[in-house]
């Protein structure tokens, strides 16, 4: 399977359904910036709802231009504040302590462009589930995707995975789908792959 997607900051266990059983993943690197996406943000879990993490990106959400232009503001401390979020959240977690090292490095990066940052996450979260997917980017905006390719830039209607693992606040919340795939690797740890494997996905 191919796969052409946006590029996401830390993007959803359903995303990574889809990038663990492709061949190939293209990331489009010309599309417009748009506002409320998760381009710049990502859900994790919380103990009484769910929490959204945002970059805040320079001119906000009126930046405008393509992707691979879009700059991220960084006089905020925002890194600071996300990581302390991760850990307040996730300290309980089997696995958080696991990943800390090696995930602390990229909130201790400041990143000029939004895509470097998205790309950073996505090659540390490739790593940790020991993913071979070839990949690649467009080489200007590719308006229809071509036959045979999932495209999954419309991510509003990507489908969530039926399948459920352990997290840290369930006993209080329920089971909560859509989160960033850092909920999946804190609580599953390197078993995570073969959950993302074992989902039925269409595409």
């Amino acid at each position: 399977m191919k796969v052409l997607s946006s590029i996401l900051t830390f993007p959803s266990v359903g995303w990574w359904c889809y990038a663990a059983q492709a061949s190939e993943v293209v990331f489009e690197l010309h599309e417009r910036s748009q506002k409320m996406t998760d381009r710049n943000r990502y859900r994790i879990s919380g103990s009484n709802n769910s929490i959204l993490l945002t970059v805040p990106l320079l001119h906000g959400r009126d930046q405008a231009g393509a992707i691979d232009k879009v700059r991220v503001l960084n006089d905020g401390r925002w890194q600071v504040q996300h990581w302390r979020t991760l850990v307040s959240v996730y300290n309980r977690s089997p696995y958080f302590f696991h990943y800390e090292p090696t995930l602390k490095a990229i909130f201790d990066t400041e990143y000029e462009f939004l895509f470097e940052l998205n790309m950073a996450a996505i090659a540390w979260v490739k790593q940790q589930l020991r993913l071979d997917f070839m990949q690649g980017f467009t080489t200007g905006y590719v308006p229809e995707a071509e036959a045979g390719v999932t495209d999954l830039r419309g991510l509003k209607n990507l489908p969530v995975p039926e399948g459920r693992y352990y997290q840290v606040f369930e006993d209080r919340m329920g089971f909560v789908p859509g989160l960033s795939i850092l909920d999946l690797l804190f609580s599953e740890g390197p078993a995570s792959a073969e959950w993302l494997r074992g989902q039925v996905i269409k595409g």
